[in-house]
């Protein structure tokens, strides 16, 4: 009998991945595509023993699970319901309504709120969504644009954020013997982060130009006759407001979203501190980043309850509902995560990582094309495990370790910036990603919509990020690269623009 120590370390680890991706993007159903690919992963695991593999499903979901960002995410969804019964977002949607005319405002409001949370990426998804949500459904904005808008401004803002839990991550996975600490490579590495600078710079294009290709431009079309969704309506529950509010105002949301983002930043601190840091720097790299969400979202939720009773804008029962409604609201996205951190932790257990390692150590060359072959590398293993920090985790040392001397110091730089611009590209069009399935519950959007239409996006600055990142191994000098790949994405777009119009509209005609 044959065990599962045959497909440990091996390609073969990459199968259940890539089964649960092919299957989510054939299907259109997530849960059953996620379902399918644990099973399987456990079965090869045990070597297709089915009780064992059984058990070990089991084991490895409770492993795999992150609690602290589960309760994060009920205290966050019941927040989410407060602000809408208590009118607080009904009031912020008229009163924005006043100050935004148009479509586009609205798509830049957005942005510019999703560029403003740049401390947490499931925090930005979730406050943009739900903020921005009854604003961009008044100008007849599609919900697959809404979540495409949330997702663009969440990882590839706080990957170019120093100060956020993203660069905490990225400083931890920088080996003590690099030559350089692991904050002053991240900072070093913004410029070269084509992927997120790109990223950017496409959302903004497209929004100003009001230009949409591919799937979008069909969810556009549909949104435009007044369908949000094209499909996957019936997945929300749309909260009710309390019938006796007539008092709600604008401040019922603007307070909580800035309580909750100032002891979000404050707690951040705190915690680095308690962990020995010694400035603001250090402090953000090393907190606690998921205890202090669950800290500041508890102390809204409490704050919101001292706003709201004693001015009658909510009852107590109606309060206390909210808890089970906000869980009800978040069941979608809490559903798909554990499912895809299962995923995960089955690639773990089958040892992706080391297979990984194996591949990218025996190609490793110190040439030009290096930066290019790991931001492909980075796209591919993000896609494939649903997390841009594991990534960061298996890929940041071996590059690290490529480039371990002086003279190579700049290479090591530009490495780094392709792997950490990989995984957030291949995080980003991954229906596995934690992200994707926020921006999704944030929007409201059917998951699958989002990820379609968003992958279409994102491969056009994936392919222009890769020529840039030959071009910068060439190079070395980050501004050249970074200006050569912004003319280039903007060159493609408006290419694209002007010789997209027909086909735009055959491909209306056929979806």
């Amino acid at each position: 009998m044959m065990d599962g120590s045959f497909f440990v370390g091996t390609w073969w680890s990459l199968v259940p991945p890539l089964l649960a991706i092919i299957l989510a993007l054939i299907t259109k159903e997530v849960y059953s595509s996620l379902f399918i690919g644990v099973a399987v992963g456990a079965l090869m695991y045990t070597g297709f023993h089915p009780w064992n593999a059984f058990v070990a499903f089991f084991e490895i979901m409770k492993d795999s699970m992150n609690l602290n960002i589960l309760i994060f995410d009920v205290l966050l969804g019941m927040i989410i319901v407060l602000m809408a019964k208590s009118g607080g977002s009904g009031a912020y949607g008229k009163w924005a309504g006043t100050k935004i005319k148009s479509k586009k405002s609205a798509l830049l409001a957005t942005t510019g709120l999703g560029m403003l949370i740049f401390v947490d990426d499931y925090f930005n998804c979730l406050t943009v969504g739900s903020v921005m949500r009854p604003v961009t459904d008044r100008f007849k904005v599609s919900r697959a644009k809404l979540a495409y808008i949330i997702d663009a401004t969440a990882a590839p803002i706080c990957i170019i954020a120093p100060i956020s839990s993203w660069a905490a991550a990225v400083n931890s996975y920088v080996p003590e013997d690099a030559g350089i600490t692991g904050f002053q490579l991240f900072l070093r590495t913004i410029p070269y982060n084509l992927y997120a600078l790109l990223t950017i710079a496409m959302v903004l294009y497209i929004i100003i130009t009001g230009f949409d290709f591919g799937l979008m431009k069909k969810h556009e079309n549909n949104a435009a006759r007044g369908d949000l969704f094209t499909s996957g309506r019936d997945e929300f529950d749309q909260i009710k407001q309390e019938d006796n509010v007539t008092n709600g105002h604008v401040m019922d949301l603007v307070l909580p979203v800035a309580v909750l983002i100032i002891t979000a930043i404050g707690a951040m601190i705190y915690t680095g501190f308690l962990d020995g840091a010694t400035d603001i720097i250090t402090a953000f790299a090393g907190c606690d980043a998921e205890t202090s969400l669950i800290f500041s979202t508890l102390i809204t939720v409490m704050f919101m309850f001292i706003l709201y009773l004693p001015r009658k804008v909510i009852t107590f029962k109606g309060f206390m509902d909210s808890l089970a409604e906000g869980f009800k609201l978040m069941v979608p996205a809490v559903t798909i995560l554990i499912f895809a951190w299962s995923l995960k932790g089955i690639g773990d257990a089958l040892g992706i990582a080391s297979f990984v390692e194996g591949v990218v150590g025996s190609n490793a060359s110190a040439s030009v094309i290096i930066p290019a072959i790991m931001f492909a590398i980075g796209i591919f293993l993000a896609f494939s495990t649903g997390t841009s920090w594991g990534t960061f985790a298996i890929l940041v040392p071996i590059v690290v370790a490529m480039f371990s001397t002086a003279e190579n110091l700049e290479m090591m730089i530009i490495s780094v910036s392709a792997v950490l611009a990989g995984a957030v590209c291949g995080d980003h069009v991954s229906p596995i990603s934690d992200t994707t399935v926020m921006s999704s519950a944030g929007a409201q959007s059917n998951h699958i919509n989002h990820v379609s239409t968003q992958m279409q996006y994102a491969m056009v600055v994936a392919a222009v990020c890769f020529v840039g990142y030959i071009f910068a191994g060439f190079v070395k000098i980050w501004w050249l690269g970074l200006l050569v790949s912004l003319a280039m994405v903007l060159g493609v777009l408006t290419v694209m623009r002007h010789f997209g119009g027909s086909k735009g509209e055959k491909a209306k005609s056929n979806g």
